[in-house]
């Protein structure tokens, strides 16, 4: 009831001021368990691409939006709530890894869409990076559920850090064709095989994005900006992205 009320209110607002774009819609279907494993490039785009879609999509946030104190601390866990993202306690990496996995395995096991963000954290520098391959991998395996590569476009640049008025302007969402894994059915367990099924999923979402992509984890290159000894190299190898749309 608060989902579809959220989405009526947020996800109509949203579509009104930034009108997104969306294309292979269509891949989405329109009853039964599907994971969407999409880039990340911003806060917003968990609340973008639920806002195209008639379904509902459920995704992972970390417990804090959920636990902080006061009115305002209120106010956002009933808002995360409404727009379907589940709480994991992040304080400790193997647990918080299993919890998020436990998590969409259920959210997949109600017949429900579950979205997942294989890079593990935004992209710092809009480049699309190497994707982690546990979490994607283990649920895909253990339900079933087919994988439907998505690309979010542009959404980085409605709020860059720093900004706190966003740029109104159209960002963009490409759904890819489903992906069967069921070949691996019972393989969860193999690591190769995690990492080549997570591996063609991101390849699937460099197709439709046209990022840049970069052979090592967001997290190792932002910590490698925070210390100050620079990002991933460009190699050239990739095209950029330059795929915004004109209205």
């Amino acid at each position: 009831m608060l989902y579809g009320a959220m989405k009526v209110s947020v996800g109509a607002g949203l579509k009104l001021a930034f009108r997104p774009w969306v294309e292979g819609k269509e891949h989405v279907p329109e009853t039964g368990p599907a994971i969407l494993a999409s880039n990340h490039l911003s806060f917003s785009d968990s609340f973008f691409l639920p806002a195209v879609l008639d379904r509902r999509v459920t995704f992972i946030a970390k417990a804090e939006y959920f636990t902080s104190p006061g009115i305002k601390g209120r106010l956002t866990a009933a808002f995360f709530k409404g727009v379907g993202q589940l709480p994991v306690d992040r304080s400790g990496a193997r647990g918080a890894g299993e919890a998020a996995i436990q998590s969409g395995i259920a959210v997949l096991e109600r017949g429900e869409l579950f979205g997942i963000y294989p890079e593990g954290t935004r992209s710092p520098d809009g480049r699309l990076y190497r994707g982690k391959p546990g979490g994607l991998g283990r649920i895909a395996l253990a339900t079933g559920a087919p994988v439907l590569p998505v690309a979010m476009i542009d959404t980085e640049k409605i709020q860059p850090p720093g900004k706190v008025v966003p740029k109104l302007m159209r960002p963009g969402i490409r759904i890819g064709e489903p992906l069967d894994f069921s070949r691996y059915r019972g393989m969860e367990g193999d690591r190769f095989i995690l990492r080549s099924l997570t591996d063609e999923v991101m390849y699937a979402i460099m197709k439709l994005s046209g990022q840049e992509y970069v052979d090592m984890y967001a997290t190792a290159a932002k910590r490698m900006l925070a210390e100050g000894t620079g990002g991933a190299e460009d190699n050239g190898d990739q095209p950029r992205r330059g795929t915004e749309r004109t209205a």
